[in-house]
């Protein structure tokens, strides 16, 4: 029997599983708490052994038709599933927002217009992947992307439904049925994401939500041998074992594990726009992956900079994500708050001058203030490691080798930024060894566009095509353009 749903800020919630086209309770529960003011919100269905073979075995049930209906056939269904998501956008811009600490401003005008795009651009583009054709003189090679099969996803809680399309639009589009790991610190518009799945009408089995953490639900969902794909957005220890858990079935795993990027500005940088520019690491709290939290900027123009970007981040307003003023809002849980100051903490003592910030800030219990760190040394923990709070980092270079060799070194390589003269900033982009990097820019992103990092920001890429070619399996139908012959002989 399905638990009684719940009312978060206006909005109607189920606390259950949706697996095989219903609500699914569970005796055990788990606590959802708003970062804004640790009000609770509910408690969340906490997911099983006994749930997690239940949703995979209701997707394997349901791959086969899916997967025969065909691009086509699909896109009505996903075409509805957007929809669905447009009719709530206010319904989730107020739940993220209490549940992660998401701007409210943000969800609306930019991270649910997205999520719908998600969904509708991968149906669109999967029309075009089918039987491509390579000529060569012998044959004629009909290459195909078919399903996969069961994809399990697992998102975060710093983006939960802009994660959680961003994977499952080109998993569905492409055949694959899919069980969606809601994260346990924002589980809630993942629930709402069910809802729309189920208005849509997607056949029961076609898209499955399980709830629980990562080391009861998580754990059991990608030790599943019936998986053909994990797709997972989070630190590089759960990576870790999600890809040896994965390698004892020979599942393939999609790894996207955040970066320590690099903010580049040259001495023929405009000031203005790159400190302008440098302000938004502090959105969404610092709790962003592909954030430039490590400011490289060139000796000459260094306190130049720092003053304007001192200006900029004087006239942000923290506090709540629900008031249309917020520009940065609370840290998703004070486990993860304690992790940020025990950071700068360490920084301080181990010599670096806070420049700005280092401490809670006054608004709330679960607030930090926007900090910059400076007088670092490049083996520090601080320049090595993802805080993934509102806390920058800043070192001075002289030349484009030197900062060349700052920017490649730590383990991570998702992104970067570079201001600069445009020639001279893309000649150093071409050298820093990272997925992407932005010029005299930042957060420009297009869905028919590569996403991902090396080292230790991942594996793989998504988007586009890079989509398609993870959660599909590639298939190469040959007809010969000659009559074939069998024979043993090589005469």
């Amino acid at each position: 029997m399905s638990a009684p749903r719940f009312d978060v800020a206006g909005v109607s919630v189920s606390p259950d599983h949706y697996i095989d086209g219903r609500r699914v309770a569970s005796d055990d529960t788990f606590a959802c708490v708003s970062p804004i003011d640790q009000t609770p919100l509910g408690d969340i269905a906490s997911g099983s052994a006994a749930h997690t073979d239940a949703a995979v075995t209701s997707a394997a049930r349901a791959f086969s038709a899916w997967a025969a209906l065909g691009a086509p056939g699909r896109l009505p269904y996903l075409q509805r599933f957007a929809d669905a998501i447009g009719r709530r956008a206010e319904a989730f811009a107020v739940l993220e927002s209490v549940d992660a600490g998401v701007l409210r401003s943000r969800m609306a005008h930019g991270v649910v217009p997205r999520a719908m795009q998600n969904i509708t651009w991968f149906a669109e583009h999967a029309m075009t992947l089918q039987d491509r054709v390579i000529e060569t003189p012998q044959a004629r090679h009909l290459v195909r992307h078919d399903p996969a099969g069961v994809v399990a996803v697992i998102t975060p809680w710093n983006a939960p439904l802009m994660l959680a399309t961003w994977k499952i639009g080109p998993a569905l589009a492409s055949g694959n049925t899919v069980v969606l790991k809601a994260p346990e610190w924002a589980p809630l518009t993942s629930s709402l994401l069910a809802d729309c799945a189920h208005e849509a009408g997607l056949p029961p089995g076609v898209f499955q939500l399980l709830q629980g953490p990562g080391n009861v639900t998580g754990a059991a969902l990608v030790s599943d041998a019936r998986l053909a794909r994990i797709s997972f957005t989070g630190s590089v220890a759960t990576a870790k074992w999600i890809a040896t858990t994965a390698a004892a079935n020979l599942v393939p795993c999609s790894l996207e594990l955040g970066g320590k990027s690099a903010f580049i500005v040259l001495a023929d940088a405009d000031l203005d726009a790159a400190a302008a520019t440098a302000g938004l690491m502090y959105r969404n709290a610092g709790q962003v992956c592909l954030a430039g939290t490590r400011l490289l900027v060139h000796a000459d123009v260094v306190r130049a900079f720092t003053d304007k970007l001192r200006a900029q981040v004087e006239r942000l307003v923290v506090g709540d994500p629900r008031d249309g003023a917020t520009e940065i809002g609370p840290i998703i849980h004070l486990r993860q708050l304690e992790r940020v100051q025990g950071f700068v903490d360490r920084a301080v003592a181990g010599g670096a001058r806070v420049v700005w910030g280092g401490t809670r800030h006054p608004f709330g219990a679960q607030y930090f203030a926007p900090t910059l760190l400076t007088d670092l040394r490049q083996h520090d923990e601080i320049v090595q490691q993802e805080v993934f709070g509102p806390v920058l980092t800043l070192q001075t270079f002289v030349g484009d080798d030197e900062v060349v060799e700052l920017a490649n070194g730590t383990d991570y390589g998702l992104g970067g930024v570079c201001y600069g003269d445009e020639a001279h900033a893309i000649a150093v982009a071409q050298r820093v060894r990272t997925g992407f990097l932005w010029i005299n820019s930042f957060g420009i992103r297009d869905l028919a566009a590569p996403f991902g990092g090396i080292k230790r920001s991942g594996i793989g890429r998504e988007g586009g095509d890079w989509s398609f070619e993870f959660f599909c399996d590639v298939k190469d139908v040959i007809v010969p353009k000659q009559p074939f012959k069998a024979s043993f002989s090589h005469r």
